[in-house]
């Protein structure tokens, strides 16, 4: 764009993402506010009907993903991890942050079925999803950048995009739903401007960085639903999984779940059936890494048993 009544824009480069920032406030309003987003009516998981411009964006910063419940690919990991960044983003959530999952089977997804997986994955205040007409969701995942031609040839026909933005300000982008939450705090926060008053340690305190390969896939694939030792999450406990299942099931159901489950092997049916909303993704992990997370929980179930015993052992 050229000349003065149009302003100015400018690319920056942030965590990856290409943003494209229209430097003219006046501009911005108006080519990302009212003028451009449809202010259709949309039903919460309450049953209450919103407005998507007038209550959902306007003087709002916003985090807004596409799900399905059904879904068998990263729908729970997307949810899963946004949980975990609700919870980094703590009292910023409802005041100056607002996060919005809007459901692409209407049909399947009422308000009563997305309470409940809401409820499910332990969502927090703040944090609405959005169900509404057929033809309604599909302009608003389009005007809001959640809908793109090369998804309809995605395993699920969406990506797992997370688009935050700052109404008032025009400014918008696209990241990763199934990113690190950590890292996405970080960026949502570079991005919005927000300034973290809370004192730092230093550099020179940092300990040495020892990285166990079957410890960073648990944490970063894994945690998000499952625990060692410490009860059902929104998977199951994995304590003492190799026993239970055999390390030979395991790999083949932490390389390929979706197969098992379409093969119709039992176990995997009877997990399916009991965590339907949290059913286990695809994580594309390979062989190694696998192995890798299994000899993991084998080490972390020795130490959880150890522990049980030496809690349990009276004292003398």
């Amino acid at each position: 764009m050229q000349g003065s009544k149009r302003g100015s824009v400018t690319a920056a480069l942030l965590a990856g993402v290409v943003i494209f920032l229209h430097t003219d406030p006046a501009f911005a309003a108006n080519r990302w506010g009212a003028d451009y987003f449809p202010n259709v009516p949309l039903t919460t998981q309450d049953g209450s009907t919103v407005h998507l411009y007038d209550d959902l964006l306007r003087g709002k910063s916003v985090a807004i993903n596409v799900i399905y419940t059904s879904c068998k690919d990263e729908c729970p990991l997307e949810t899963a991890r946004l949980v975990q960044l609700q919870r980094l983003l703590g009292e910023r959530m409802g005041k100056d942050i607002f996060f919005y999952s809007i459901t692409i089977d209407p049909k399947r997804d009422t308000p009563e079925v997305l309470k409940a997986y809401a409820e499910k994955y332990g969502v927090g205040p703040g944090w609405l999803f959005l169900t509404g007409k057929e033809d309604d969701i599909k302009l608003v995942t389009k005007k809001l950048g959640l809908s793109r031609r090369r998804d309809a040839a995605s395993k699920d026909g969406h990506s797992a995009s997370l688009m935050v933005g700052n109404e008032p300000s025009g400014q918008w982008m696209r990241n990763s739903a199934v990113d690190n939450p950590q890292f996405l705090a970080t960026t949502i926060g570079n991005f919005l401007g927000w300034k973290n008053t809370a004192p730092g340690k230093s550099y020179a305190e940092a300990r040495p960085l020892v990285l166990d390969k079957g410890e960073y896939f648990f944490q970063s694939q894994c945690s998000v639903c499952h625990t060692i030792g410490q009860g059902d999450k929104m998977g199951p406990d994995l304590l003492g999984a190799s026993a239970r299942r055999g390390r030979a099931w395991l790999t083949r159901y932490i390389m390929a779940p979706d197969r098992m489950l379409a093969e119709g092997d039992p176990i995997a049916t009877a997990l399916f059936e009991k965590y339907q909303y949290a059913r286990m993704p695809n994580l594309r992990l390979g062989s190694e890494e696998a192995a890798a997370v299994l000899s993991y929980i084998d080490a972390q179930s020795g130490v959880a048993r150890q522990q049980a015993r030496k809690d349990s052992a009276p004292e003398r």
